[in-house]
């Protein structure tokens, strides 16, 4: 096979992938001197002359002159007599430049030139999809399924590049069918092996923020900026945010008319409820402004000398009984959200206290700490409190059984009657 019919032979590769000839050409190169180093020991003798216009590539091989019975290597010399074969006026100490056709290789090594050849192209491809989705990470991003698996979906882009959406970065309601077009953010690019893991989220809070972005013109435009997001995929998240011109009412203009605007999202993110609120460096006013719709009275902020768990500080806020339940939400969603938007942990405390309640966190040694949990989750963090409410709505509020429930009353009853 001649050097340009191995060189057309290969162009197939160039149709396959997105590979333009000139880097066809260059990754040729490297294949051919590594055959070469192979073969004789040394490729530093060796011209490779390539037109990537035209297709073709020559290989030449340039040795010195020595006298007969003096080389000592014959790669890089070539003995008067046999130097005289190609040419018959060649004198000792002149260069020799002799063309190696593929043939001179052998059949193995042509072989195995193409399988490098091979594995060098989808190496390169690879590399150029790694460093394209590499700088799309945090990104918005659309993919059709092509595959569904238990612990994943399999998506296919416009260029048929494969993405990876997990079930641990899938909204609990997202409900998918090949074909579908889904949306979410670029979390995570790797090159495992010799391919890039391609990983995309819908439950990260940088999604939330690039539907923002998309879905309402002047955060688009930077009029309006997303300070803070704190998510519970699915279920509820907490966006912050602010503008620079104070013509501008942030919130309103996220939210719109009758929620207008947002409800796209909404809908996006299978109906997960978004509180949209101002953002301020006035740290009490941002606390509580993410307590909403809680009416804080007062609080205390306690800053720690270091981040604890990611909380640059305690704050304890102090509420009307009526307002307790409603700034620590259902199953404590609401202070969750809001302690991780402020980055502060949040003690809620029941305004007007009588000195004969008790806080349950005093029965620790008696009562589960779990079992307290699912008691303040609710809004219950006092023993008469807990006492006041009857066992059959507890049951139904919390996910302890009636028996515990029961027993903690017992408990409670006991200490008063002490």
């Amino acid at each position: 096979m001649e050097n340009i019919a191995l060189i057309d032979s290969f162009s197939e590769f160039k149709d396959n992938k997105s590979i333009d000839r000139v880097t066809l050409m260059s990754i040729l190169e490297e294949v051919f001197r590594a055959t070469l180093k192979r073969k004789f020991g040394s490729d530093d003798n060796f011209d490779i002359i390539i037109n990537p216009d035209k297709g073709d590539l020559e290989i030449w091989r340039n040795r010195v002159v020595v006298a007969d019975g003096f080389s000592e290597d014959d790669n890089e010399e070539i003995e008067l007599a046999e130097a005289r074969l190609i040419e018959p006026d060649f004198e000792i100490g002149e260069d020799v430049s002799e063309e190696v056709k593929l043939i001179d290789l052998g059949r193995r090594a042509i072989l195995a030139l193409r399988q490098n050849l091979i594995s060098k192209i989808y190496e390169h491809d690879s590399t150029n999809i790694f460093k394209h989705f590499k700088e799309l990470e945090g990104e918005l991003y659309s993919a059709e399924v092509h595959h569904i698996r238990h612990n994943a979906i399999i998506l296919l882009d416009d260029d048929g590049n494969e993405i990876v959406l997990p079930k641990s970065e899938q909204i609990r309601s997202d409900f998918f069918r090949k074909g579908d077009s889904v949306r979410g953010v670029i979390k995570t690019v790797e090159l495992r092996g010799n391919k890039p893991a391609i990983i995309l989220s819908r439950t990260a809070p940088a999604f939330l923020n690039k539907l923002f972005e998309q879905e309402i013109p002047e955060v688009f435009d930077g009029l309006i900026t997303v300070e803070r997001v704190a998510r519970i995929p699915g279920e509820k998240a907490k966006v912050a945010v602010d503008s620079y011109d104070d013509r501008i009412d942030p919130v309103g203009a996220c939210v719109g008319v009758k929620g207008s605007r947002i409800h796209g999202i909404v809908r996006e993110l299978g109906n997960e409820n978004i509180d949209v609120i101002n953002y301020t460096k006035n740290e009490q006013l941002f606390i509580s402004r993410a307590l909403s719709p809680a009416k804080v009275t007062s609080m205390e902020i306690e800053m720690y000398e270091e981040e604890r768990n990611g909380k640059k500080g305690r704050v304890s806020v102090l509420l009307r009984p009526e307002e307790v339940s409603k700034a620590i939400g259902r199953g404590g969603v609401n202070i969750r959200l809001a302690s991780e938007l402020t980055g502060y942990e949040i003690d809620v405390k029941r305004e007007g206290l009588e000195e004969e309640d008790v806080e349950l966190t005093e029965f620790g040694d008696e009562i589960e700490a779990w079992v307290i949990k699912e008691f303040k989750n609710i809004g219950l963090d006092t023993a008469r409190s807990v006492l006041e409410a009857s066992v059959e709505e507890l049951v139904k509020r919390t996910d302890l059984e009636e028996e515990t429930i029961l027993d903690v009353q017992r408990i409670l009853k006991e200490e008063f009657e002490q």
